[in-house]
């Protein structure tokens, strides 16, 4: 029997085909335009081809900043997903301080980009933040926008605070998703918590693990509002990552083809990756099942 195919259903996704359209594809259409044309005013373009493409793979300003965000992505890593997981795995799993910890873990989440930037922009001056203040009180020499390691710790401890909770709710969810039998299983073998935590809690997390550390990673690779509000990228170019220098390229300087390209290439190197990523810690999960 000859099986009935209706498109119809094609008519009610044709409105979000053409605003994805309009604000995506013609934006990203225009980018690379600008990255194979060059002007030099009055409208007028005429073409360079990979140009600028080969001035930013070839650009030391570019290196650099590249640098400084690997590091700094591999840093919020490194600390955010087992911070994750260790709270989650030490908050109450049912009752009301499970709902208290819960709203309390959820909070720094709520907190718009910029204004976390202006909270820690603050919080770590020496004359009127809690944070300066305190440390000089103790003799501690402590000053963000002249040296180079407290910038960096500054900025690294605020993404911890506003997005470690991101991590602890996700695995918080793959807990709650294990069934009481695991446990009870566990209980009659005599197993320790190390066990537990790797042949059943680990497993089972897997899958939001992979999906945090994949949010984490594109996120930390793109960070922008937080360190420009904090730090303006300094002292001198010492947290200028790739999001900040491609601004400033594009913004600061007005270079519109060398920004395009950069742009292009950022959003290559990113996409890229979260497939590696993808990839890697997928097969890894289907070895481990």
């Amino acid at each position: 029997m000859k099986k009935t195919v209706n498109q119809k259903a094609w008519f009610l996704v044709l409105p979000v085909l053409l605003l994805v359209g309009f604000s995506a594809v013609i934006p990203l259409m225009t980018v690379v335009n600008y990255s194979v044309q060059d002007t030099f005013g009055n409208n007028q373009f005429f073409a360079v081809g990979l140009e600028w493409f080969e001035e930013i793979l070839h650009s030391e300003r570019i290196h650099d900043a590249l640098g400084r965000q690997v590091l700094f992505t591999s840093i919020i890593l490194l600390i955010e997903i087992p911070l994750g997981i260790f709270i989650a795995l030490h908050m109450p799993k049912k009752g009301f301080w499970a709902s208290a910890c819960l709203i309390l873990v959820a909070l720094p989440l709520l907190v718009p980009w910029n204004v976390v930037g202006t909270i820690w922009q603050i919080f770590g001056r020496t004359d009127i933040g809690l944070l300066g203040h305190t440390l000089a009180s103790f003799g501690i020499e402590y000053n963000y926008t002249q040296n180079v390691l407290d910038a960096w710790i500054t900025i690294i401890v605020m993404d911890v605070w506003h997005w470690t909770s991101l991590v602890v709710l996700l695995c918080y969810a793959g807990l709650q998703s294990i069934p009481s039998a695991y446990y009870q299983a566990a209980k009659i073998d005599q197993a320790s918590n190390w066990n537990v935590f790797r042949y059943i809690q680990l497993p089972k997390m897997m899958g939001v693990l992979l999906i945090a550390t994949l949010l984490r990673f594109m996120d930390s690779f793109m960070i922008y509002t937080e360190p420009m509000v904090v730090t303006g990228g300094g002292p001198g170019n010492a947290t200028t990552f790739l999001s900040i220098d491609l601004v400033k390229m594009a913004i600061g300087q007005f270079d519109l083809g060398p920004a395009a390209a950069f742009s292009l290439i950022y959003f290559l190197v990113i996409l890229l990756t979260s497939w590696a990523f993808f990839t890697i810690m997928t097969n890894i999960d289907k070895q481990e099942n």
